[in-house]
């Protein structure tokens, strides 16, 4: 079945029950060390301060929700996702971390009051939201004024090395370039709009077996071309 002929319902079921396989079969747990070479950069980047509420959306096994609960000592990281399997597992993780907190939603209907992040940030999931333009204005919701959300994603079309992922997945997904992301955080009301490459600088082995890339060659200039990183802020309100 396409996209075209799925409701977003029916979308959010088929990626629930899909990421739950991946929970099962321990793929979540492999999401910290394949994505660290990207993410720490990226961390170094926001200005964490203790009080702050920092939400990841699509948190998967909470590893990155654990990252920036020290950073976070006096306020909140939390994590939401449409996984089952997926939070529970975050959660026998994250038991000993006091204020840390994770709820099953979509990106599309997050559950929490509006304003009450100022940072909100995801990693590796927006390209599988089934409608972007309405996660985008929910992540707007949920920020207070000032608050920014960060965006980090390895597939997208401007980084051709990865195009031949969208075939392989059991999910639909959105293949949209770095300008067309950009687009979309500026319609949903964001200021101050951008995005860099996040190249990832670790080993490539001399032979690739896996399924993702053709070879190690591919998987090589498919790091060197970088992740993409979208940022943009809620504008505070205007004083007369």
């Amino acid at each position: 079945m396409t996209r075209e002929h799925m409701t977003d319902q029916s979308l959010e079921h088929q990626l629930r029950e899909e990421f739950n396989r991946w929970a099962e079969a321990g793929r979540g747990d492999e999401m910290e060390e394949h994505h660290l070479p990207i993410v720490e950069p990226m961390l170094a980047l926001i200005e964490f301060k203790p009080q702050d509420k920092v939400l990841d959306v699509g948190c998967g096994t909470g590893w990155l929700v654990r990252r920036m609960a020290p950073l976070v000592c006096a306020g909140l990281a939390a994590g939401v996702d449409v996984s089952d399997a997926m939070l529970r597992r975050a959660e026998a993780l994250s038991a000993q971390l006091l204020n840390v907190v994770f709820a099953r939603g979509g990106a599309d209907a997050i559950p929490w009051d509006s304003g009450f992040f100022n940072k909100v940030l995801s990693v590796e999931s927006a390209y599988y939201w089934p409608e972007p333009t309405r996660a985008l204005s929910e992540i707007f919701r949920v920020l207070s004024p000032g608050g920014s959300a960060w965006i980090l994603i390895n597939y997208y079309r401007d980084n051709p090395h990865c195009h031949q992922w969208g075939d392989l997945l059991k999910v639909p997904t959105h293949l949209l370039s770095a300008d067309e992301w950009a687009g979309l955080f500026r319609q949903a009301g964001f200021h101050n709009v951008a995005y860099q490459r996040m190249p990832d600088r670790s080993s490539t082995p001399n032979v690739y077996t896996g399924r993702w890339f053709r070879d190690a060659e591919q998987m090589r200039s498919f790091k060197q071309e970088g992740a993409l990183l979208l940022h943009g802020a809620k504008p505070l309100p205007v004083v007369d």
